[in-house]
């Protein structure tokens, strides 16, 4: 025992090391252990599910979708959901399972339950689609003045908030403080950074009542011709003559520090009668300690509107930006020129997979 202390302290460097080293690994060891419990828990309660299409293996299920997952991180996620909902609602009406491999994933925390342990994360998402549960999803087309449509999920945001976050990685040698960096010298550049723009917009919209999930039977063609026919001729003659309701369209001036036009997709709202989305007007006065403060914010929940700001509900808006107007828009996060563009919002377009558990939170009116 004796000579065991002695030789720990002559080579207390070495020793030291060496626990560090084990005590690092074993943390690992146990941690890889752990992940192997979850994916084995995880294929038990899959095959007590029934899953008429084809039944898969969740753990094989993860490392298929991963190449696919990992390529629409990538850039590739909005020509996905572009193609699916142009195509038409034949394609929209097709479950989408969503495997959330990504940083900063939004609709991850909307469709499953939070998890500070990424496999559990991924393990529920796979199951989710072998449950079969889905949710709808607003979609927002959004249409410049020389591309095609682009469609998103999340929502377009255009200000200096965005143009800060985006230099973020130039400093990765500055660690945790790269973030406060980026917003520090963007403060530098120009001060106030104020964005000035015109907004005509179109109210909210009635939600039309829910299709039965199982069509009746169609009738024979001379029930429908008949029906037709009694249609036309007991309808009253003013419901012919009469016109549709005008839109009404509003207009803002705006001069802000950033605006935000985003789907309720972060909080969907399965029992509600209106459909809209938001849109988010930030102040053009704040100092420049806030405006590092909230850029930080931001760059964990990027839609989120600080107080003060106006809010606007819109199901369609046409944004006008003055002539030789730079910058860049970010659409899901990712980049696009900035112009002139008309946001449509499509609601309930795309269905997708979800944990049961949340879409039973989804479901449940609060009490006024």
């Amino acid at each position: 025992m004796t000579q065991l202390v002695k030789t720990f302290r002559n080579h207390w460097k070495k020793t030291t090391f060496g626990a560090c080293l084990l005590t690092w690994g074993g943390h690992w060891l146990y941690g890889k252990h752990c992940d192997n419990l979850l994916r084995r828990a995880a294929c038990e309660e899959a095959q007590v599910i029934p899953f008429n299409v084809i039944k898969l293996n969740p753990a094989f299920l993860i490392s298929v979708v991963q190449y696919f997952s990992h390529r629409l991180f990538q850039g590739l996620w909005l020509d996905t959901v572009s193609y699916i909902t142009g195509v038409g609602v034949t394609f929209s009406k097709i479950p989408i399972g969503f495997i959330p491999l990504g940083q900063t994933c939004s609709l991850s925390n909307t469709l499953f339950p939070e998890s500070g342990n990424k496999v559990q994360h991924i393990t529920d998402a796979t199951l989710a689609i072998v449950k079969g549960e889905t949710i709808p999803l607003d979609v927002l087309q959004i249409k410049g003045e020389k591309e095609q449509p682009v469609f998103a999920l999340s929502g377009l945001r255009w200000g200096s908030y965005r143009d800060a976050g985006v230099k973020v990685s130039k400093y990765w040698y500055l660690g945790p403080l790269k973030t406060k960096a980026a917003h520090f010298f963007s403060t530098l550049k120009e001060w106030p950074q104020i964005h000035q723009a015109s907004i005509s917009y179109v109210g909210p919209t009635e939600r039309p009542p829910s299709e039965p999930e199982e069509k009746p039977p169609r009738p024979a063609l001379y029930r429908r011709i008949f029906r037709r026919l009694a249609s036309y001729w007991t309808r009253p003659q003013d419901a012919v003559s009469q016109k549709v309701k005008p839109e009404v369209w509003k207009e803002v001036q705006l001069s802000t520090l950033e605006l935000s036009i985003t789907t309720r997709n972060s909080r969907p709202d399965l029992t509600g009668t209106e459909d809209f989305m938001n849109i988010c007007i930030e102040p053009d006065t704040v100092s420049k300690s806030d405006f590092i403060s909230i850029g930080s914010q931001k760059m964990r929940d990027p839609h989120m509107c600080p107080e003060g700001s106006e809010y606007l509900q819109a199901s369609r808006c046409t944004l006008l930006l003055p002539e030789r107007t730079g910058g860049s828009f970010s659409i899901d996060s990712e980049e696009y020129e900035a112009m002139g563009v008309e946001v449509t919002l499509l609601p309930k377009k795309l269905q997708f997979f979800c944990d049961p558990r949340q879409r039973e939170k989804m479901l449940q009116v609060p009490v006024q």
